[in-house]
């Protein structure tokens, strides 16, 4: 603990020479005279706090694939934080229109998030949990989905922020059965993120990333054979304004799966329906959001100590 307290406290112990320095300038309009040694600030510290955050959204894009057919979401979390946002664990939830049609999409997630002057670590696990879904069967009897869509994924973040102006991040994610397929799922991307200098709040953004896709498990499916899940390319760029604790996002989503491919990736039971065995859910798209974030230390119901 000590040695993140070192690290994250390094401004603190600049701000403290600054004052050491001040301080001996005047004492030298004194007499002459040994002072006692100055006392040492100990940086206060954010035991615990909780950010609290909603939003509104045109539609919830996933890494390219919609998870509410085109439709508006609503989503809302909470995250506990520990030292100073060393460690957290979180909630969050989302309505949702997937094939096998649970009434919401709900995460559980936490881990670790050590920070070294400009860079930043983020290590840690999320699991995606989709209440009273049913498998998605046809009048053939043929199954288009597994009973149970639910994963875990694992991940891995790093971002560098230079002078509160350019910030660049990557980011590993992997899950060995992905929405319960049995099929393995590595996503990577990179980030970057750019304040614009003519307006305060104002910023530009965009992520490029490819997902791995593995094989299905036979058993999941008593009539579909093993299946090779396409991998493919995910991109988004857009600007966002931020005042007080509201953000307005206006964001451009595509990926370079065909229409067959994405109906493979989602089981679109509009595909299955209109016998085209094809989806739009992973067409190109624009998302406008709305979001709120407030944190309880800002509302001082935790003091920093």
């Amino acid at each position: 603990m000590m040695a993140f307290d070192f690290l994250r406290y390094s401004l603190t112990g600049a701000a403290v020479s600054f004052a050491v320095m001040a301080g001996a300038a005047q004492a030298s309009d004194l007499p002459s005279k040994k002072g006692a040694p100055p006392v040492p600030v100990v940086p206060s510290v954010v035991w615990i706090d909780a950010a609290f955050n909603a939003k509104v959204m045109t539609d919830y894009n996933f890494r390219g694939i919609s998870q509410t057919d085109r439709k508006p979401a609503v989503q809302g979390g909470v995250e506990l934080q520990f030292y100073d946002n060393l460690f957290y664990a979180g909630v969050y939830a989302s309505n949702v229109d997937l094939a096998t049609k649970p009434p919401a999409e709900v995460d559980f997630y936490g881990g670790i998030r050590p920070k070294f002057g400009p860079v930043t670590f983020d290590f840690g696990v999320w699991q995606y949990y989709y209440p009273n879904e049913k498998q998605f069967i046809d009048t053939f009897g043929v199954y288009w989905t597994p009973k149970n869509t639910d994963y875990t994924e694992v991940y891995g973040k790093v971002s560098y922020n230079y002078e509160d102006k350019l910030t660049v991040g990557a980011n590993v994610f992997y899950a060995w059965d992905w929405l319960g397929t049995g099929a393995q799922g590595t996503y990577a991307s990179v980030t970057a993120k750019y304040a614009l200098p003519f307006l305060e709040g104002l910023s530009v953004s965009g992520e490029f990333g490819h997902y791995w896709l593995g094989t299905t498990n036979l058993a999941i499916w008593s009539t579909v054979p093993a299946t090779d899940l396409p991998d493919y390319n995910y991109w988004n760029a857009g600007v966002s304004y931020t005042w007080k604790n509201l953000t307005a996002d206006l964001r451009y989503h595509d990926t370079d799966l065909s229409k067959k491919e994405c109906f493979l990736l989602t089981a679109d039971p509009r595909g299955v329906n209109n016998g085209t065995a094809s989806s739009k859910w992973c067409n190109p798209t624009v998302v406008a959001t709305l979001s709120f974030d407030i944190t309880a230390s800002s509302l001082g119901v935790f003091s920093a100590k």
